[in-house]
């Protein structure tokens, strides 16, 4: 192996490796033979130079080649999957799921806790008494080929790489650069084993990606990484300058997310996920395009064949299905408007900053989720408020948490006398 200190310099000053030098490096990294300190410096040199899209395929094999990978050719179907580069009050992919499976399309899905002000998709699950999260290769297979779908954690063995790399570039610095996202997320996607796979990267205050052009250019690099490595990708650019739902916290989501599979969800979140199941469906086995995906997956909205298809999941995993099993917290207290008017805006990452401090998310790893508490968004963008009626509710485990809550969720809303102009919640949709 060519010294990791010449990589380094190589790089440093704009040269472009080859991808056995790239994959070289990575594994040499995951097997503990390059020291933090040299990643660290080729992760800044990363930062400042860039990647070609050569080498950001060469490192996203490297980091799928790092660990094990799931085969799911034994379903002897094409498997769908869903990501979502994290936002305040996403809860799409645990509605969208159970659509899928109930229009008959398996759906296979390894997530993430959620660190900072984005919630993660497990927290929210382990909401729900019972639930299980990890499951082996043998059992998700055999689940998602009884059941039609499964969401469960991932394994320490798959994609090693990426989990070493991604702890190194937190504190570094070095997390905000495309090709290195870009490459975190469509390896643990390749390696999950699905065929065909919807991203949705978040735009906007709560989102990591603040602006379209950038979403755009994370878009397009995973779109091609799914393309190189056999997958069928298309990904979707959606609204983040607001929760998303009403819901932020964990049992809260999941409350919501019953809604929305019994057919009364807020319009934004039933939007996400009727067009990520139009998508997903035109992506699978059955020969539809996206309309028809589209008419089937609102028909499983409406007619419960969703909500059935959670029942079914959730009770696979150890879990019980059912609303009134969900924690609740022991405070709920409003939000009362200032004055009247138009909510013309909110400060997303302060909304999702609210529910972290009441315990609902975690600023380090190893802190406890209280999956109780949280926000619940009553007033969005564009509705019209009366002085004194409630913007939102604060549910909390306490009096004190509650008070400092409804303090930071008001200052959180912006309230005019004009109503501003209506912003759909898909921006944009690359393939």
């Amino acid at each position: 192996m060519i010294p990791a200190a010449e990589l380094i310099q190589r790089k440093r000053d704009g040269a472009e490796l080859s991808a056995e030098e790239i994959v070289e490096l990575v594994l040499a990294y995951a097997r503990d033979e390059v020291p933090d300190y040299q990643m660290a410096a080729f992760c800044m040199a990363v930062y400042f130079k860039g990647l070609t899209p050569a080498e950001t395929h060469a490192l996203t094999d490297a980091m799928v080649r790092s660990g094990e990978t799931i085969d799911l050719s034994a379903l002897g179907r094409r498997v769908v999957d869903k990501h979502s580069t994290g936002g305040v009050g996403d809860k799409t992919s645990i509605a969208l799921g159970p659509v899928v499976a109930a229009c008959g399309v398996p759906f296979a899905k390894m997530s993430g806790r959620g660190l900072g002000h984005t919630g993660g998709t497990l927290d929210k699950l382990e909401s729900i008494p019972g639930f299980r999260i990890e499951l082996g290769s043998d059992e998700l297979i055999r689940q998602v080929r009884e059941v039609g779908m499964a969401i469960v954690g991932q394994t320490a063995d798959l994609v090693p790489a990426d989990k070493k790399l991604y702890a190194l570039r937190d504190v570094t610095a070095t997390v905000d650069i495309i090709p290195l996202i870009a490459s975190s997320i469509m390896s643990k996607k390749i390696a999950g084993g699905a065929d065909a796979i919807v991203l949705d990267v978040k735009v906007g205050d709560g989102a990591f990606m603040k602006t379209l052009d950038e979403a755009r250019g994370l878009a397009r690099t995973m779109v091609e990484l799914g393309g190189l490595a056999g997958r069928r990708v298309v990904c979707e650019l959606t609204d983040m300058d607001q929760p998303l739902g009403h819901a932020v916290g964990n049992a809260l989501e999941i409350s919501e997310t019953l809604d929305t599979l019994e057919g009364s969800g807020p319009p934004d979140l039933v939007e996400l996920v009727a067009g990520a199941a139009a998508h997903l469906l035109a992506l699978s086995d059955l020969g539809v395009d996206e309309a028809e995906g589209r008419r089937r997956a609102v028909e499983a909205l409406a007619s419960g064949a969703g909500r059935e298809a959670y029942d079914r999941w959730v009770r696979a995993q150890g879990g019980d299905p059912r609303r009134e099993a969900l924690p609740r917290a022991a405070v709920i207290r409003p939000v009362p408007a200032p004055a009247a008017g138009y909510v013309q805006a909110m400060a997303t990452t302060a909304v999702g900053l609210a529910a972290l401090h009441l315990g609902a998310g975690r600023v380090r790893k190893e802190d406890t989720v209280d999956h109780a508490v949280g926000v619940v968004c009553l007033a969005k963008r564009g509705d019209r408020v009366e002085a004194g009626e409630p913007l939102a509710e604060v549910h909390a485990r306490d009096e004190t948490s509650a008070a400092v809550a409804v303090e930071e969720i008001a200052a959180c809303y912006i309230l005019g006398d004009e109503k501003p102009e209506h912003r759909p919640i898909v921006l944009d949709v690359l393939s």
